[in-house]
């Protein structure tokens, strides 16, 4: 487990996958307990954001964010109540989301799609081999996997991950918590701007695009929304970022028919009205980037670096 966390640390210029600072200090990171609704919290770090149910029946935490954190993370939980951790549900294998996976799973046992323990398993090479990823310790992969849906009925509630295949990653599951009418997307969704769309794990745009409308189509119109990274959020935030994904791969999708480059999609301005959405973790001219290279079905290491 320590050669995986090492490895997070060290590449601390992948940004959705790592923190933001190469030797993060992670002693002076805080974990801050947001009330989402109903019996669901949020705790935010250093990594994806972590959903909780707390109730009579324990606790059930969605991702655990990096190794160094778990003490943190686990003062965090006892705030909200002095009760165990019955289960562990990841959204995917980002090590920014399972690195606490061998500390919790000495409590509950952790859940995920049978892609996220594959890749965890067997570790690989990722952005066109930049990025080399050993396979994670025997403690931290999933014990409980599945390929469709899983449920947990603890606390009062259905909670519901539902896999929903090639947005993020090949593995990725959103957590639908019913009765507190609340979904966490994982990356899925995020509210830093362009979205990391990881397609050496099996990611693409059309993917998730479909993956965000489903989850607006099957969740109420009130229902809060825990994002992968960034705040609290609502449907009517899910729609404008599936709008946003869709016209983007459209926009490129025509340039790629009229036979562009990245390059000229780039000088272009190919995606003018969305400067909103570029940002520190992905700019706009590596979502272009992202998305040429995956409605082309190139692969990454074709872009020596993206800018």
């Amino acid at each position: 487990m320590r050669r995986f966390v090492a490895l997070a640390m060290a590449v601390a210029w992948w940004p959705a996958l790592v923190p933001a600072q190469q030797d993060r200090d992670y002693s002076k990171v805080e974990i801050k307990v947001h009330k989402v609704q109903g019996s669901v919290y949020m705790l935010e770090g250093a990594g994806g954001n972590i959903g909780v149910s707390v109730g009579d029946d324990g606790i059930v935490i969605i991702d655990d964010q990096f190794a160094p954190l778990a003490s943190k993370i686990e003062a965090a939980l006892r705030s909200l109540g002095d009760r165990k951790v019955r289960f562990v549900v990841n959204t995917h294998w980002h090590f920014d989301h399972v690195g606490g996976n061998a500390y919790f799973q000495q409590q509950g046992p952790v859940l995920a799609h049978e892609n996220v323990r594959r890749r965890m398993q067997e570790g690989g090479e990722l952005m066109g081999g930049q990025v080399k990823v050993p396979p994670a310790s025997k403690d931290a992969l999933p014990v409980v996997t599945f390929n469709d849906r899983a449920s947990l009925h603890l606390n009062g509630e259905e909670i519901r991950a539902i896999h929903y295949p090639g947005g993020h990653t090949d593995g990725d599951a959103v957590v639908f918590f019913t009765r507190s009418n609340v979904v966490h997307m994982g990356d899925d969704f995020v509210t830093y701007g362009f979205p990391f769309i990881d397609l050496d794990s099996g990611g693409s745009v059309k993917g998730m695009a479909a993956a965000v409308r489903a989850v607006i189509a099957a969740a109420p119109p009130d229902a809060k929304i825990i994002p992968g990274h960034g705040k609290i959020s609502t449907v009517a935030d899910l729609r404008a970022y599936a709008d946003m994904l869709e016209d983007a791969a459209a926009r490129v999708q025509k340039g790629i028919r009229a036979g562009k480059t990245a390059d000229d999609l780039k000088r272009e301005k190919v995606l003018a009205g969305y400067e909103k959405w570029s940002g520190e973790f992905v700019s706009t001219d590596k979502f272009i980037d992202t998305l040429y290279l995956d409605l082309t079905g190139k692969k990454p290491g074709q872009f020596q670096k993206h800018n």
